[in-house]
């Protein structure tokens, strides 16, 4: 474009999922919206690229059920781990019975092509670096990266945070992550294999280090298509019990005790596994953060911890926040957000994500892990309920028992919760 748009209805900053699902739907409901990323797409993420039956679900909203099955199709997870292998489908009932992955270079600007063409805007290359105040309302964002040495602004009725799991601008207006709860440290590679169309996702719930010690973490293996999968690692930790691993050597252990298993493509002399475009990343999990939302403000997707502490999820959360933002700036557009999107986010993830962060919180003790893990990997049944608790797969509209016991377990947990999420 030869110039920025001076304003909009809603400026959306970041162009990931949720803040792609939060423009798209916006632009649907007739606001004018800008959408505004730092990078110059196509562009890269750090993720596992996995989407489960919930992240399905809500492409499928989109309209993008047909997309999606042009990728591998999941039947469910294929879970490893203390001499067991289990096959678990994924449970289906109010959900979609199926999962995928996409590369989230491929994903990310498929979701940004669909924002345009409901009618937003798109600007890439621009940094979001500051704010200007009226009061308490964020009246523009002061941008960097339009021409060089130049500063520019776009004016804003409604503001949308979409900037990731460091959200910089978040941290200007006020976000604090707090890490007395469990997040994650992750990392994940690219890697050919034999196995790249596998219709099960795999996860390693017995990761080991060198010395053949049981970590408090797991390894995955998500089939991509055309040859090769997403492998990734990753480890759970909190304040009081961090991380002590390097995920990149972890990783690259990882690949090395499972490579003749998926068939893994070796480099060099060594026989090592030919990883590539490896990266790690810090998750923010279980709505860890505080400061959410201002008058005209509000944290979507990774920036506001919406990520699942049991299995590092976020793209379903990604999507769902992004429609959810976008429905109430339609619906209710002089409506305050700072105590509304706070609520919302409580009411749809607080049971979920309390209950969840307490049993991740269990496993970053790898004792804990060591004994429980051959216990747990011995019944399908068990597993079965894990799988579907694990991934959050349990919606309002489910009424069987095991939903029951999980909701209940839920409101139990955020009962006792010393901090409220997202507060």
């Amino acid at each position: 474009m030869s110039s920025l748009p001076t304003s909009c209805d809603v400026l959306v900053v970041g162009a990931g999922p949720a803040g792609s699902a939060a423009a798209t739907w916006a632009a649907r409901a007739g606001l004018e919206v800008v959408l505004v990323d730092m990078a110059v797409f196509p562009r890269d993420k750090t993720c596992g690229d996995g989407l489960t039956p919930r992240a399905v679900h809500e492409l499928s909203l989109l309209g993008l059920t047909d997309w999606v099955r042009t990728h591998p199709v999941s039947r469910g997870l294929r879970a490893h781990g203390f001499g067991q292998t289990l096959e678990l489908p994924w449970p289906g009932g109010s959900l979609p019975d199926w999962g995928s992955a996409v590369a989230r270079v491929e994903l990310d600007g498929h979701l940004r092509d669909v924002a345009i063409k409901s009618g937003a805007t798109a600007l890439d290359g621009l940094k979001a670096v500051g704010v200007r105040r009226e009061g308490e309302r964020v009246a523009a964002v002061l941008f960097d990266g339009a021409e060089a040495g130049v500063r520019s602004e776009i004016a804003c009725r409604h503001l949308i945070v979409a900037d990731g799991v460091r959200s910089p601008l978040g941290k200007v207006l006020g976000r604090e992550w707090h890490r007395d709860t469990v997040y994650g440290v992750a990392g994940r590679s690219y890697v050919a294999s034999s196995r790249a169309d596998d219709p099960w996702i795999s996860s390693h719930l017995e990761l080991r280090d060198e010395s053949d010690a049981v970590l408090s973490g797991y390894g995955w293996v998500f089939p991509l298509g055309g040859g090769q999968v997403n492998l990734g690692a990753g480890t759970l930790a909190t304040s009081k019990r961090p991380a002590d691993v390097a995920i990149k050597p972890l990783m690259r252990l990882y690949a090395s005790q499972i490579a003749v298993e998926f068939g893994l493509e070796a480099t060099g002399a060594d026989g090592a596994v030919a990883l590539r475009q490896e990266a790690s990343a810090l998750l923010p999990m279980g709505g860890a953060v505080s400061n959410v939302a201002g008058p005209n403000w509000a944290l979507i997707g990774d920036a506001a911890a919406c990520v699942n502490p049991l299995n590092g999820e976020g793209i379903d959360y990604g999507l769902e926040t992004g429609r959810l933002i976008a429905s109430v700036l339609a619906e209710a557009p002089n409506t305050p957000l700072t105590d509304i999107w706070p609520e919302i986010l409580r009411e749809h993830y607080g049971e979920a994500f309390s209950i969840a962060r307490r049993l991740a919180g269990i496993a970053t003790n790898p004792r804990l892990v060591a004994a429980l893990g051959p216990l747990g990997m011995r019944s399908d049944w068990l597993m079965t309920l894990a799988l579907r608790w694990m991934g959050n797969l349990v919606t309002d509209d489910d009424r069987d028992r095991a939903a029951r016991v999980w909701q209940w377990a839920g409101r139990r947990s955020l009962a006792v919760d010393r901090r409220p999420l997202f507060a």
